[in-house]
């Protein structure tokens, strides 16, 4: 077998084992083939794509950084140093990353995305949009896009907005039970209670474990002042979920009506 032959085994099994999920095994065919061809640029970059999801971030980075070191107009390099850099929390250097990628290949939509996804974990989202628009742009049937374009308007209260963001994202994936859970909470803040609840009851068809759903549910009810429901439904969420939605219950707005109501006091003193 030639040298130039074995490498390219090597490579192929690599991609191989990393379709299968078979992390270790991908990064140790990359690093064999590297050995041999230390400036095999995308042998670096699919070994930073395999550390990424073994959960080895800042090696990834290493491995991106070698890859755009060869290479440093590529574009995997750049928008995968930038996803691990955000995984770690480090937001400002994964926008600088993504912004390269986009100077080299500004036709990516995954790019977009991920752009606009670190844009609103620093609570930038008007920007997250603008990268979530050229995403659908790229790829209309995003609807990952489409939903985390709508989790945005949200948060700006542009809430007609963003209902009409997640109809887009459940037309594209009927079966995306997040959506239809965050479509009830939208309906909530529009005071559409009765479409709210029809919208967490879809969720729930969908992912009957769902403690978001059923806490949604029960806050539409405790608005309407539906003691005996609410307390129902906010009694799912909290067996799914209890630290989170009892401490959250306590302090939410939504509960306001019926704080006061025995049966609600009793769930809340429950442990």
């Amino acid at each position: 077998m030639s040298q130039n032959h074995e490498l390219q085994t090597w490579y192929d099994q690599g991609n191989a084992l990393f379709k299968l999920r078979r992390y270790e095994g991908a990064v140790a065919r990359f690093d064999k083939l590297l050995d041999q061809q230390p400036n095999h640029v995308e042998a670096w970059g699919q070994r930073g794509c395999a550390l990424y999801e073994m959960g080895a971030h800042e090696e990834a980075i290493s491995s991106f950084d070698k890859a755009i070191q060869i290479n440093p107009k590529f574009v995997l390099g750049w928008h995968g140093k930038g996803i691990a850099l955000a995984k770690l929390g480090r937001y400002e250097e994964a926008i600088t990353s993504f912004k390269k990628a986009l100077k080299f290949g500004p036709d990516e939509p995954k790019v977009w995305y991920n752009q606009g996804h670190t844009y609103s974990c620093l609570y930038r989202y008007k920007e997250a949009i603008s990268s979530f628009d050229k995403a659908i742009e790229l790829k209309p049937d995003n609807y990952r896009a489409w939903y985390s374009r709508a989790v945005s308007l949200a948060s700006l209260r542009r809430y007609e907005e963003a209902l009409a963001s997640l109809d887009t994202t459940l037309a594209i994936k009927r079966t995306c039970y997040y959506a239809w859970n965050y479509r009830g909470l939208v309906l909530t803040k529009l005071d559409r209670h009765d479409e709210a609840i029809a919208s967490f009851d879809k969720s729930l068809d969908l992912k009957s474990d769902n403690p978001n759903a059923w806490y949604g549910k029960a806050c539409s009810y405790a608005v309407r002042e539906d003691v005996e429901m609410a307390v129902k439904f906010l009694h799912r969420a909290i067996i799914l979920s209890p630290n989170l939605y009892r401490v959250m219950a306590q302090t939410d707005t939504n509960f306001d009506q019926i704080r006061s109501h025995d049966l609600f006091r009793d769930l809340m003193a429950k442990r």
